[in-house]
C-alpha cells in the first residue's frame, strides 16, 4: 500500500503497521507537543452500545465520541504497550493526543488503549503492537 499523507493533516502518513492501518509521524515531535484531536459525533453511552464499533472513545460518564468517519485522522492511532503519545480529555469536551517523548519522522504514533479494552478486545487475538511482537520472536 503506498504511503499517503492525510489531506487534513499533512504532518501524518496513514500506512500499514503491525496491527493494520496506522498513523505515522510525518515530522518530528517533542515531548508534550500537541499531536492531533480525536474527532467525531458525540453520542450517549446507550447509543454507543447500540451502534457498536471500534472507533468509540469515552469522553466522560455521559458522552462517547464516535470517530468512525475517515476524516478523523486520529482513528488510525493504534494501541501499544509502550506508547509514544497519550490521550488527554480537556474539560470533558474534547480528546487530544500529546507526545510523551520525542517522536521521529516515520515513527508510528501509538497510545495505550487501557486495561479494559486490552483485556476485552486485544488479548483475545493477542497484542500486535511492535513491542509485543518483538517479545514473541
Amino acid at each position: 500500500m503506498p504511503k499517503k499523507s492525510s489531506p487534513t493533516h499533512p504532518d501524518f502518513v496513514v500506512k500499514r503497521s503491525s496491527a493494520g492501518l496506522g498513523l505515522f509521524a510525518g515530522i518530528a515531535f517533542e515531548n508534550e507537543d500537541f499531536i492531533i484531536q480525536y474527532k467525531g459525533e458525540k453520542i450517549t453511552h446507550d447509543e454507543a452500545d447500540r451502534r457498536g464499533g471500534k472507533y468509540l472513545f469515552t469522553l466522560n460518564e455521559k458522552w462517547v465520541v464516535d470517530g468512525k468517519d475517515r476524516a478523523n485522522t486520529a482513528r488510525y492511532i493504534n494501541h501499544s504497550c509502550d506508547p509514544n503519545i497519550e490521550a488527554i480529555i480537556e474539560d470533558d469536551k474534547k480528546i487530544i493526543f500529546q507526545a510523551i517523548r520525542s517522536i521521529e519522522p516515520g515513527e508510528e504514533l501509538t497510545f495505550d488503549y487501557g486495561k479494559e479494552y486490552v483485556e476485552d478486545i486485544i488479548a483475545k487475538a493477542g497484542c500486535k503492537c511492535a513491542p509485543c511482537l518483538r517479545k514473541k520472536k
